[in-house]
């Protein structure tokens, strides 16, 4: 019997990498199945059973996986944003780097307005799948705030670069940080390319040239 224990032992070791590589293949189905769903048809009118057929898996599956609706949500929302599952925050992104490393306040604003467009192209519809559903319970109002409180946190790390260049905006901290917030909102995204047919490249443009006017950095 010993013998047996220990080739099961070893068994269970050789399987387990196969196992948890179908496991993630089985949440990243589920995820991108929510996304298409939620999309299509609202939150609201999509049900667990809905997402368990549209992934072909069984509903007990999804709910193992998630526990809850909201909670896939919540997952959607950040792959989405990210762009996969891996655990790795939006700002240490390598499509995040040039941001980072813009020598001049027009270098940060041009990188940051190509991660809206990157973001805004994955996420927009997502965005407004949450907030037409965050009156639906606390869980979902909850996650709403927690966006925008991101994007928030995400325009005052601009600024922060921004500063840190000695080209301080002609605002108040405050008030330079709301003008990047209401444009890194991919609302604008939706709207201009998704419903009025902007081509990507003249989205970017026009968010870069917004944010630098609506800063008072004049050329630089």
């Amino acid at each position: 019997m010993g013998v047996n224990r220990s080739a099961d032992r070893g068994q269970r070791r050789y399987d387990s990498p196969l196992r948890d590589q179908r496991a993630r293949q089985t949440r990243q189905a589920i995820v991108a199945a929510a996304n298409r769903l939620f999309v299509a048809h609202g939150y609201a009118a999509t049900s667990l059973t809905d997402i368990a057929a549209e992934a072909a898996v069984a509903r007990p599956t999804v709910f193992a996986a998630f526990g809850s609706k909201a909670a896939l949500l919540r997952e959607v929302v950040d792959q989405a944003l990210a762009g996969d599952d891996e655990p790795v925050p939006v700002a240490e992104r390598p499509w995040f780097r040039p941001v980072r490393e813009g020598r001049t306040p027009q270098a940060v604003l041009n990188a940051y307005a190509e991660v809206c467009r990157i973001i805004g192209g994955r996420a927009a519809e997502v965005f407004e799948v949450v907030r037409r559903a965050a009156d639906e319970g606390p869980e979902l109002a909850e996650l709403w705030e927690t966006m925008q409180h991101n994007r928030r946190a995400g325009a005052s790390m601009v600024i922060d670069l921004i500063e840190a260049l000695e080209a301080a905006p002609r605002l108040d901290r405050q008030r330079a940080v709301d003008v990047v917030w209401v444009f890194n909102d991919p609302s604008q995204y939706r709207s201009l390319v998704r419903a009025c047919g902007w081509s990507e490249q003249e989205y970017t443009a026009w968010i870069a040239d917004q944010m630098h006017h609506g800063l008072g950095l004049g050329d630089s």
